[in-house]
């Protein structure tokens, strides 16, 4: 069942938004060679705490961290350990939530380490114009399959692929509510949005082919050809007033 919103709930989800999205660009500002993915990990369940929430991730189905930090290929639910090094050319996906007074907030960004590629370039943001482009697309009585549609397409233009098998989601006093967001659609078909939803739109997008595998970790999604991928994620809710981007805070 899809849980609306109100006034109040929304005010909330405002403030749990502000932490995620806090937490990851502080996270992402420590980015650089030689740095392990643990130390930005750190730094993250650090100011979630100390702003008075609870990380989203961490003990969620086992998961053993605060944050999923994917690098290069791997496109969502790396672990991060002391063990994981950055290296000049990486690009790095960290995915946050918080958890504050009974509601979540959810976001991911793609950083770049240090000198990256061309192609890295037009991925990274390709995949964050894929994000605006579902934006533009919401509305109350708007159709899922427009967000999806708008997001492929945009992956499309420059060559990409979008993953199929994982997708967004409703977000709100659960990590992951109803209704489920794909970032592929049909226009005019899906699910009819309505005020007082709130939605995490998370394009991941793919340099070549969109296949992906887990690996035995059980948790580190990564591509299936050993492609670059890119992940752009944020908290909306949708009001009768337009739409709020919970987790924006630059």
């Amino acid at each position: 069942m899809i849980q609306l919103k109100n006034a109040n709930q929304l005010a909330i989800m405002r403030d749990a938004g502000r932490i995620t999205g806090e937490a990851l660009l502080l996270a992402g500002e420590r980015i650089r060679p030689g740095v392990s993915a643990k130390e930005l990990d750190d730094v993250i369940r650090r100011y979630i705490r100390q702003s008075g929430a609870e990380p989203s991730f961490l003990g969620y189905d086992g998961f053993p961290a605060s944050a999923c930090i994917s690098i290069n290929d791997q496109v969502i639910h790396g672990i991060p350990t002391s063990k994981v090094i950055l290296k000049d050319g990486d690009i790095v996906k960290i995915d946050v939530g918080a958890y504050y007074k009974g509601f979540h907030g959810d976001s991911a960004r793609t950083f770049a380490c240090g000198n990256i590629s061309e192609t890295a370039q037009r991925l990274i943001k390709a995949t964050e114009e894929c994000f605006w482009c579902a934006v533009e697309k919401l509305a109350p009585g708007a159709r899922l399959g427009d967000v999806g549609s708008a997001i492929e397409s945009r992956a499309m233009a420059d060559g990409f692929s979008v993953v199929r098998k994982y997708i967004g989601h409703g977000v709100g006093q659960q990590l992951h509510e109803e209704p489920d967001v794909p970032n592929y659609g049909t226009p005019g078909r899906g699910l009819r949005l309505c005020s007082g939803m709130t939605i995490a739109i998370e394009p991941m997008v793919c340099e070549k082919n969109s296949e992906v595998k887990v690996l035995p970790d059980g948790w580190t999604v990564v591509t299936a050809d050993g492609g670059l991928s890119a992940h752009y994620e944020h908290t909306v809710a949708l009001t009768d007033n337009g739409v709020i981007v919970l987790t924006k805070v630059d």
